[in-house]
């Protein structure tokens, strides 16, 4: 099976990371506090100008890129599902866009640093917003994704498990499956391929 797989939200915690990193932000720079956990864009989630969401990332972004913590187990279950015969393909949306001027055009090395650091393993590792299109392209049989928007434009062709969150909680319908946890994505392929889990 050719597995895709989103890096944030889905091998981070986007969610906790973005809220973290964000409260600081406007402690340190005296801005209000106003959190919607229903959205999914920084910007959206605490009402950001275009100003403060540049000084976010260029503050915040190659710390998140290079320090951040995988998800729980998440490096354990691709590791198991690659030795059971499947390919991970993941598939980032990351960019330029936020890197301070000193850190531009390393986000593919970081990234790939990252992943290496943590032992994530992977057959193909795709920077593309055009997330069906990659999908279609490298038939995938089902994407891991977060993002309530790529969850629904994938889901109109490829399944898509949808990792849970508060800003994708109303994100439902055809070929959408919600997981909780790296545990529970295992179990969810493993019931797609008619196998008992191990």
């Amino acid at each position: 099976m050719n597995i895709g797989v989103d890096l944030d939200g889905v091998l981070t915690d986007y969610e906790r990371i973005t809220i973290d990193y964000g409260t600081k932000m406007c402690v340190e720079e005296n801005w209000p506090i106003n959190i919607d956990l229903r959205k999914y864009y920084e910007s959206e989630k605490f009402n950001f100008t275009e100003e403060q969401e540049e000084k976010f990332w260029n503050r915040y972004l190659v710390e998140y890129v290079t320090k951040t913590n995988p998800r729980a187990f998440s490096a354990e279950i691709i590791g198991k599902l690659q030795q059971e015969g499947n390919n991970i393909y993941i598939i980032t949306a990351r960019n330029e866009t936020g890197m301070p001027p000193e850190y531009y055009g390393k986000m593919q090395e970081l990234t790939k640093n990252w992943l290496d650091k943590n032992k994530i393993k992977y057959k193909k590792l795709i920077f593309d917003k055009r997330k069906l299109e990659q999908c279609i392209k490298n038939n995938i049989d089902i994407m891991i994704e977060d993002s309530p928007e790529n969850i629904e434009s994938i889901s109109q062709k490829i399944k898509v498990i949808k990792f849970d969150s508060q800003y994708n909680k109303t994100t439902n319908g055809k070929n959408i499956i919600t997981a909780y946890s790296w545990h529970h994505i295992y179990r969810i392929i493993k019931e797609m391929r008619g196998e008992k889990n191990g």
